[in-house]
């Protein structure tokens, strides 16, 4: 394959503990737990997050680090119990010929028991517990109803999904080694959206790189539900701490549409005066969000945010174990996400129709001229006074 074909993801996938951005705290974990686990109980590590952000490269980078061979499997080929024999137990049992230390790596394991699996996860489970040697297993959701045996058996280390700022770096980095030059302001644009997704953001800066006129690419933000779930489990099964309160900092997602989250799935994890006093503060954050709207006390939404998580986290005595699939507000959520948008079209509208001395309603009806109008110069931008939110959606 010529170099230039190569898929940037690989070309530059860390090959040192130093060159993985973003995980130190994964790092240090797992790094403790390679050096531990001849006198450790847990015998495997289940590494977790989303897709994109790092598991398989750091177990790479670290077994790398620690002079570790690795043994990789991927768990979607290991379909039952007798092929988990065939294949993982001789690798478990043979010494490594060119190094001192070996470990077993067991990627995707959310792949296993989605196949009528016959055995696939009990027969991991042995293994672990007969093994000589570390195991690594990676899943883009541990919390998964099928991963709860091995949850039990693993220590737990979860990949969060990395910082815009730092993907952005990573990004002019492998720019500046393919002797490319892209417009800040679109490379930028690739990390934000892609939320977290490090592989996804240099996937999309490799194909943007060639494209004749990368400034006219659009680019789609990535659905990352799993950052909402993650959300909704702190705040409905934990119990509240300081940490609660920042539940939704990392969510991608505009408050009013978390709201719609939380009031769908409430019901799932609560009951009795614990659903009613769940109810009650979240009448709270709509009450502090009318608030807001309507006299433009911006400072209270500390309150509208502690009420839709300590709040709601505190109305529970003894938080709800096991595993809840948390149900998207499909219905809500498209009618919100239409009046959001019609709210946009119409304040646009309305400001241009005062610039220019013509009708709202006819400026509505012509919303689609006036948008390409809109969209190419940026001086009209300015004297409109748009704001970020309307500007996005003329870029659009």
């Amino acid at each position: 394959m010529k170099s230039k074909d190569i898929p940037w993801v690989e070309k530059y996938r860390p090959k040192n503990i130093d060159s993985v951005k973003g995980q130190e705290d994964a790092v240090t974990k797992l790094r403790r737990f390679l050096a531990t686990h001849k006198i450790s109980k847990k015998k495997a590590v289940l590494l977790h997050g989303g897709p994109g952000i790092g598991k398989t490269t750091l177990a790479h980078a670290v077994a790398r680090g620690l002079d570790y061979e690795i043994f990789e499997l991927n768990a979607s080929d290991l379909r039952n119990k007798k092929e988990m024999q065939e294949t993982l137990k001789p690798a478990l049992q043979q010494k490594s010929l060119l190094k001192e230390n070996k470990l077993i790596l067991i990627d995707e394991a959310d792949g296993v028991s989605g196949m009528k699996d016959r055995g696939g996860i009990s027969e991991i489970l042995n293994l672990i517990s007969t093994t000589k040697y570390p195991i690594i297993i990676t899943a883009n959701d541990a919390y998964s109803k099928k991963l709860s045996a091995l949850r039990k058996k693993a220590e737990l280390i979860e990949l969060e999904n990395i910082d815009y700022k730092i993907i952005n770096s990573i990004l002019f980095e492998i720019l500046k080694k393919e002797d490319l030059f892209l417009n800040a302001n679109l490379v930028t644009s690739i990390g934000v959206r892609s939320k977290g997704d490090l592989r996804a953001a240099i996937n999309d800066l490799q194909a943007v790189s060639r494209t004749r006129d990368p400034e006219m690419i659009s680019l789609d933000e990535r659905n990352k539900e799993v950052t909402i779930f993650n959300a909704l489990k702190k705040v409905f099964k934990d119990k509240p701490t300081n940490e609660t309160l920042r539940a939704y900092d990392e969510v991608n997602m505009q408050l009013d549409e978390i709201i719609l989250w939380v009031e769908e799935n409430i019901p799932e994890e609560y009951s009795g005066v614990e659903l009613a006093k769940a109810y009650e503060a979240l009448a709270q954050v709509d009450l502090f969000k009318g608030r807001i709207y309507k006299q433009q006390y911006w400072r209270f939404m500390v309150y509208e945010n502690i009420f839709l998580s300590f709040g709601i986290s505190a109305a529970k005595k003894n938080p709800k174990t096991g595993f809840t699939n948390y149900q998207k507000p499909s219905r809500i959520l498209k009618i919100w996400l239409n009046n959001q948008k019609t709210a946009k079209k119409k304040s646009i509208a309305t400001k241009y129709a005062a610039l220019v001395h013509i009708g709202a309603k006819r400026a509505m009806q012509d919303f689609y001229l006036i948008k390409k109008i809109i969209k190419s110069n940026n001086k009209i931008q300015k004297q409109l006074k748009l704001s970020e939110e309307e500007i996005e959606y003329v870029l659009r």
